[in-house]
């Protein structure tokens, strides 16, 4: 089986180094400013920060719920410096240690409080959400292909707004974005072709990334296009911005109370097929688990079998169905999707190092720019394998 090196935490010059560097210390300090935590919490999260930095792997504590699990996903991590640690392992590691810190899982008053709700909540209320709200009164003048087209765009390029990657992003003024990769038609035609097609959707973040979403969700089930939606979500917070059911419901809550009549009838229609089960929201613990989809869990596994076509969204679920490596650009897609139990779409914006399925002619000329491409945000691609 081919392989690749895996992406280390700690490399030096390298992306993953700067996440743990520069984006979670701006972390942490948004974290702080954001919600009054009492000294208990704020030493915890410091400590947290000091450690992943600096220090070595800690196993959380004895008496947490998952805490045997996570010596099994960490064997032979645990005291080691967390640079040597793999990326994707880290990465989630850092995130379920925060919410620890915060007593996120621990009865008291912390219980269940999301550490990134005052985030997700200004955008979800913000002049941008107002403007795409209004801008959805458009569509009922484009054709049902047109439509289509232009919704898949914007379910892909909303992962933009991711709120991680805006952190330490330049608000500079950026050239239009494009796509590496677009196996678009493969997509629509797998559904088209299919009787009753059920498409499950695994999403990513929040905000500015869900609404389109679920507007895209809603164009599927309007159109027949799907027959019955699935979406997956975290069950718990996640990577600052990644969607959870309460983040679902608000923001079809926002469309269902938006001035705007279009997205009032999006929203309307949203909240019915909820109510009739064309649409429905699933959870899994492995969505916060620090493994590739290649290891998922046999339940799980049955159950996105089922599906007529999976999508996957953004740039953590890709690193995560292709494996968080540094492969050659240009490995075939399928051989790196074939694992996944159900025909398989990535709608995925590039910011992290990997990437596959690529032409050989593009990849010259995206290295030619000499910009970091792999993790600008400028990029993105639509990758199908139609084959489970």
């Amino acid at each position: 089986m081919p392989t690749a090196p895996v992406i280390l935490s700690g490399t030096p010059g390298t992306f993953a180094r700067d996440v743990f560097h520069e984006r979670h210390p701006k972390l942490v300090r948004q974290v702080l400013d954001a919600l009054p935590y009492g000294p208990t919490q704020r030493a915890a999260i410091e400590n947290l920060l000091a450690e992943s930095t600096s220090g070595v792997l800690e196993p959380l504590d004895e008496d947490a719920p998952d805490h045997q699990q996570w010596l099994e996903w960490g064997q032979g991590l645990f005291g080691r410096p967390w640079g040597e640690a793999p990326f994707l392992w880290a990465e989630s590691y850092f995130y379920r240690r925060l919410l620890e810190a915060t007593g996120y899982f621990r009865p008291g008053a912390w219980q269940g409080i999301d550490p990134f709700a005052p985030f997700k909540d200004a955008e979800l209320a913000g002049p941008a959400v107002d403007a795409e709200l209004a801008a959805l009164g458009d569509l009922p003048a484009l054709s049902t292909e047109k439509r289509g087209e232009v919704l898949l765009s914007s379910a892909l390029w909303g992962n933009r707004a991711d709120l991680s990657f805006r952190i330490t992003a330049s608000t500079d003024d950026a050239p239009l974005p494009a796509l590496v990769a677009d196996d678009s038609p493969l997509l629509w035609s797998t559904l088209t072709t299919a009787r009753d097609p059920k498409v499950y959707v695994i999403a990513d973040n929040a905000g500015r990334e869900l609404l389109p979403d679920l507007v895209l969700i809603d164009h599927l089930l309007a159109s027949g296009l799907a027959a019955e939606v699935v979406l997956y979500v975290k069950p718990s917070p996640y990577y600052v911005s990644d969607a959870t059911t309460a983040d679902v419901l608000a923001t079809v809550h926002r469309l269902h109370r938006a001035p705007t009549r279009e997205a009032e009838l999006i929203g309307r229609r949203l909240w019915q097929a909820m109510n009739h089960g064309t649409l429905v929201v699933r959870t899994h613990p492995f969505f916060c688990a620090p493994l590739p989809f290649h290891d998922m869990p046999a339940d799980l596994r049955n159950e996105l079998a089922d599906a007529t076509l999976t999508i996957t969204k953004g740039d953590l679920n890709y690193r995560r169905l292709v494996g968080d490596r540094l492969w050659d650009a240009t490995t075939p897609f399928a051989e790196r999707a074939g694992h996944f139990p159900s025909p398989v779409a990535a709608l995925r914006t590039l910011k992290s190092d990997v990437v596959v399925g690529l032409d050989t002619p593009v990849l010259a000329g995206l290295d030619a720019t000499g910009e970091p491409w792999r993790t600008s945000g400028r990029f993105g691609l639509i990758q199908v394998h139609a084959q489970a």
